[in-house]
């Protein structure tokens, strides 16, 4: 089956070939046919793969299907690497990408860019499997780059509407920025190492940089740039809450399967150059903590049920960048396995809910929907206890791998496991919360739950996924050292803490919005709380940071570079010409004595010329 690899990113671009050259002139019925089943295709693929590679054959397997440039020494091949790590990431993107895919087919038929958004779909996921199967950081490169412009046109997919086209170019800028560093990162990788194969990369990369060597430092921090910018971590992670502007299969598909974990990935494939660079590995953790608890904050404040949702993912990614941050490189793919699952179904969840309201998506404006919708409750239930991790979830176990690793780190891990713990209570509160508010509050609003196959099969799936999905964890022993975060284990008061804390948040949760026991309103009535309330529901005033700092200067000076200072020199040669020509064509007047009185003197000029010289 090993070389049927390259079929797996090529059946998805098929079906966004399809739909794009029919233009959205093929029958209805057949669009899903085609967006669906390709992804579908795929995922049967990598299961049949996957099945071959951990029963008979678990080596890496390379495969080249051709030569993509050749330029002096530098060769990259259109190449795929399998291994324990590309397989995992495969079976995130094709199993969760096929269900988020199937629930689309229900949710966005009434859509009168059906055709449009499955081929966006489609593009997205084949440019997400190039990503993580290529086998060099050339192909890695297109596929990151592709999976930035898919964000794009998904993001801003109801383009009629002017805060999504914001949205989008937002999404676009603010990720380019990690991408430039990333591009630099890969010109001092080839200029120093001559290759951008990533394996001959990891050989060469010990070889010639001593640890903490300049070389390698930069390389590290140029790399994680990228990782930053696509993965939304401090201080990139200001695109994604507005990349809920885009359909709710969108949110769940750049949140839970491809974009937000391309950056994981990245540090986690090159973990070697990191290695090398440990400050620059210790700050991808410290990252990482303060960015799950900055996120966690802001997430109390949001009353957008997906804006809550997107808070929390930029928190559980956090949480991969603590991990990678102390070298529990496993524990990081893990928990981005399980968190593929529950924030998939959490989103999911999420749009059937807006679509039973009739797209109300405040929270403060739902209420008693545990009765009206309640297979939506369950499931999303279901959702929210992995993401708190409580026992028996498979968030739990993942989450938990996490915090034993940074128990266990030589630098700052008492500090690293201190904020991933009290990450885990904010994410108690902020998520029943949500929970208490939505489902259990005062009913606000008629909402009927009429879903579709196509809508609660997925679900289904995926709630049951976020119970057992820790039994799917892939061993990637043979990708990342065994000194790593294999069998960590926390000690027997942190373990304890580690299991208590997700229940005290959700004790504080049920005080303040269940039971009304302590009141928010009381709270916010001290003035400096109020300030404290605006700070983190801005994001921790990050956008206005950035407004102030980059966005208002480049307005003011295209304003004053209006009428673009940089053309003047040419517009002024083109002034020039113009009345060059004019005086020119001023001597042609058509009468025929004065082109003989000019020649004469012309004549008469020239013999006055040669008498004189």
């Amino acid at each position: 089956m090993f070389d049927f690899l390259g079929l797996v990113p090529l059946f998805p671009l098929l079906g966004f070939l399809i739909l794009v050259l029919t233009e959205g002139k093929l029958p209805k019925n057949l669009v899903p046919l085609v967006g669906v089943g390709s992804i579908g295709m795929s995922a049967l693929l990598v299961a049949l793969i996957g099945f071959e590679f951990f029963t008979e054959n678990p080596t890496p397997f390379q495969q080249t299907l051709w030569i993509w440039m050749s330029v002096g020494d530098f060769t990259p091949g259109f190449s795929f690497y399998l291994d324990a790590l590309s397989l995992t990431m495969m079976f995130v993107i094709t199993g969760v990408g096929f269900l988020i895919h199937l629930y689309s087919a229900g949710y966005m038929d009434d859509d009168p860019g059906y055709s449009r958004f499955f081929s966006y779909m489609n593009l997205f996921v084949s440019a997400m499997l190039v990503l993580v199967l290529a086998d060099n950081l050339v192909l890695l490169y297109l596929g990151w780059e592709g999976v930035g412009l898919c964000s794009y046109l998904l993001i801003g997919f109801w383009y009629d509407k002017p805060y999504n086209g914001y949205a989008a170019r937002k999404a676009f800028v603010v990720t380019r920025v990690g991408d430039t560093a990333m591009a630099l990162g890969l010109f001092l990788l080839f200029k120093e190492l001559g290759t951008l194969n990533i394996q001959l990369l990891l050989e060469r990369a010990p070889e010639q940089w001593t640890v903490g060597s300049s070389t390698a430092v930069l390389a590290a921090i140029l790399l994680l740039g990228g990782a930053v910018g696509k993965s939304a971590q401090l201080p990139l992670q200001t695109w994604l809450p507005d990349a809920m502007a885009g359909p709710t299969p969108i949110s769940a598909l750049i949140h839970a399967a491809t974009m937000v974990t391309a950056g994981v990935y990245l540090i986690a494939r090159t973990h070697v150059i990191f290695t090398l660079a440990p400050d620059i590995q210790l700050l991808v953790g410290i990252i990482g903590a303060i960015t799950l608890l900055m996120a966690g904050f802001t997430a109390l404040t949001q009353t957008d049920i997906k804006r809550i949702l997107a808070y929390s993912t930029v928190s559980q990614i956090g949480y991969m960048f603590l991990a990678l941050g102390v070298g529990a490189w496993s524990a990081a793919i893990f928990h981005l396995m399980t968190h593929a699952f529950f924030k998939a179904l959490l989103f999911l969840t999420a749009g059937a809910v807006i679509l039973s309201l009739h797209h109300e998506q405040d929270i403060f404006k739902m209420g008693g929907l545990w009765k009206r919708l309640p297979f939506a409750f369950v499931v999303f239930l279901i959702g929210t206890c992995a993401l708190v991790a409580l026992p028996l979830t498979s968030g739990y176990y993942s989450k938990h791998a996490i915090l034993a690793a940074a128990s266990n780190a030589p630098q700052m891990g008492f500090l690293l496991w201190s904020a991933g713990v009290i990450g885990a209570f904010l994410t108690g509160v902020y998520s029943f919360r949500l929970v208490f508010i939505a489902f259990f509050g005062p009913e606000k609003t008629h909402a009927e739950e009429k879903l579709r196959f196509s809508i609660a099969g997925p679900l289904v799936i995926l709630a049951v996924l976020s119970l057992v999905g820790a039994l799917l964890r892939t061993p990637l022993a043979s990708v990342f050292p065994s000194t790593s975060d294999h069998g960590a284990q926390s000690s027997t008061i942190q373990s304890f803490i580690e299991s208590i804390v997700p229940f005290l948040g959700i004790a504080v949760a049920y005080l303040f919005f269940f039971s009304k026991a302590l009141s928010v309103e009381n709270l916010l009535q001290d003035q400096r709380a109020q300030r404290l309330h605006r700070f983190w529901s801005s994001g921790w005033g990050l956008d206005g940071l950035y407004d102030f700092l980059f966005v208002r200067p480049y307005k003011t000076l295209a304003a004053v570079n209006k009428n673009d200072i940089i053309d003047m020199p040419y517009k002024g040669v083109i002034a020039l010409s113009r009345f060059l020509f004019t005086m020119v064509s001023l001597t042609q007047s058509g009468q025929v004595r004065w082109y003989a009185a000019a020649m004469a003197f012309g004549a008469v000029l020239v013999v006055a010329i040669g008498v004189l010289s």
